[in-house]
């Protein structure tokens, strides 16, 4: 009897590199949708959420998860603490990150697309002190930051304040300059840092005749602030 079946033929299996650029590409298009609808990672630049956030000259700056998935399903809420885009007035300083050099502009835009890079665009972070239809103001004689009547938590801010108030146009319970009443509209929220003499937030560019009263529009709300993953004696979740 004789054996009619075909002869077995071995695939032909890929060269290693192939196989290294494929699960590259993989894992650089799964960080990219990661990072586009779930969730990024962003470094904190400046001083004006101390203490809550770290960030300054000469030291570590702390690093910060930002969740984009919580307010598709849910409402911003004051106290929360966002990563925004700031728009017109908030921007006016704003230098573009991208290079002059065509070549490697078209690289850092094609990374963007892709969720690589974060976008060109200027994003700050601040924690919201009041949301839509609430009516937020300070003025002569009132304890603080005042919500709806109410004064809001101040206990996270920076004590004692990094600059002194000048007591002809504002107070110490305050922490800053007199402004308000302002009554946020449903699509906006008013914004503060924990900072209060050393930030540049919907106070100041309300003050400054700023069109929109200081405030950012929801749909410039990148997400809300989760934790702090850097460096390692700050990890932890941010209230």
């Amino acid at each position: 009897m004789t054996d009619s079946s075909e002869p077995v033929t071995e695939k032909k299996k890929r060269p290693a590199w192939v196989e290294y650029l494929v699960t590259f590409v993989v894992a650089i298009l799964l960080l990219g949708l990661f990072n586009t609808f779930i969730g990024r990672l962003y470094q904190i630049p400046s001083e004006s959420m101390e203490p809550t956030l770290v960030g300054c000259e000469g030291c570590t700056d702390d690093r910060i998860f930002v969740d984009k998935v919580s307010y598709r399903f849910g409402d911003v809420d004051p106290g929360d603490v966002v990563v925004f885009t700031g728009t017109g007035a908030w921007s006016e300083d704003y230098v573009s990150t991208r290079s002059s050099q065509p070549l490697v502009k078209g690289i850092q835009t094609g990374l963007e697309k892709i969720g690589i890079l974060a976008p060109d665009e200027f994003t700050l972070v601040k924690r919201v002190i009041a949301t839509g239809g609430q009516t937020v103001q300070c003025q002569d004689g009132d304890p603080g930051i005042m919500v709806d009547g109410e004064k809001v938590d101040d206990s996270f801010t920076l004590d004692p304040k990094a600059y002194p108030v000048d007591p002809t146009t504002g107070s110490d319970a305050c922490q800053g300059e007199y402004f308000g009443p302002v009554t946020v509209p449903d699509d906006k929220v008013w914004l503060m840092g924990d900072n209060r003499t050393n930030s540049k937030d919907s106070r100041y560019y309300n003050l400054a005749g700023d069109p929109e009263q200081g405030m950012i529009p929801l749909d410039d709300i990148v997400g809300k602030v989760q934790f702090k993953v850097w460096p390692l004696s700050r990890i932890g979740g941010v209230d």
